[in-house]
């Protein structure tokens, strides 16, 4: 009679007890399992966030030295000049910045054809380049067409930092985050904004990949406008090396 009662009692429970499906339960373990790596990739991600940021900060201070420090060299070694009735002479710039004022009509084959090497495609489009015999020659046959001269520091930070955007799967994407540029130049050792800078400051020897993966920067029309675009900037006009007046220009377009 008691075997009958706890046989009555385990059948009632069973009954009490809804069975789960084993598909449902392999999914909850399956979807436990999702969220223990997303939850261990997230903490890995965000550790190598914090020590990308130290990283960051270091480089910059480190250029931020560098940068005041060829000024001061600058300054410095004109003053011994001046002292002793001498000129300083600067070397000559290794980066150039590239700036179209005019469009299309009456443009010879030639002309067109180097200006989309340079991809200058658009009024008020912009492009840096590395200074060298070829590209001076380049330069030379599309120069009434451009306004071109050499950057300074302030104005390709501001460029870049204003105007800049890459080119990530042959897409224009804003560089918003340094994460950007760590997927896109990570290999060459480029992990922020300031590195991109730096890079094209100097002219080193990334500078074809930095300025491939910069998208040519689109500026507004001056402020006030151009003066004469068909006469050369020596005679009062746009066109034509402005040398460091183009950081005026550029500033006044961002």
């Amino acid at each position: 009679f008691f075997f009958n009662l706890v046989l009555l009692g385990i059948m009632a429970d069973n009954k009490s007890v809804p069975r789960v499906p084993e598909s449902l339960l392999k999914k909850r373990k399956t979807a436990e399992k999702h969220a223990v790596e997303r939850a261990a990739k997230l903490a890995a991600a965000k550790k190598k966030r914090k020590e990308t940021r130290k990283v960051i900060f270091k480089r910059a201070e480190k250029y931020v030295k560098e940068y005041r420090q060829t000024e001061r060299d600058t300054i410095r070694l004109k003053r011994i000049a001046r002292k002793s009735g001498n000129f300083y002479v600067e070397g000559e710039a290794k980066i150039a910045i590239l700036v179209r004022i005019k469009g299309i009509n009456a443009m010879a084959p030639k002309v067109r054809k180097v200006l989309q090497l340079f991809r200058l495609r658009q009024i008020n489009n912009a492009v840096f380049v590395k200074l060298n015999k070829a590209t001076i020659n380049m330069i030379r046959i599309i120069e009434p067409y451009i306004a071109y001269g050499y950057p300074n520091v302030k104005t390709v930070r501001d460029l870049v930092y204003k105007r800049g955007y890459g080119k990530v799967n042959k897409q224009r994407i804003p560089l918003s985050d340094n994460s950007i540029v760590e997927t896109a130049l990570g290999s060459k050792g480029i992990i922020c904004v300031e590195d991109v800078v730096h890079e094209i400051i100097t002219a080193g020897d990334n500078f074809k990949a930095v300025t491939n993966f910069l998208w040519p920067f689109k500026l507004n029309t001056p402020t006030g406008g151009f003066k004469k675009k068909t006469n050369h900037f020596t005679e009062g006009g746009d066109y034509g090396n402005r040398e460091e007046f183009i950081n005026k220009l550029v500033q006044s377009m961002t």
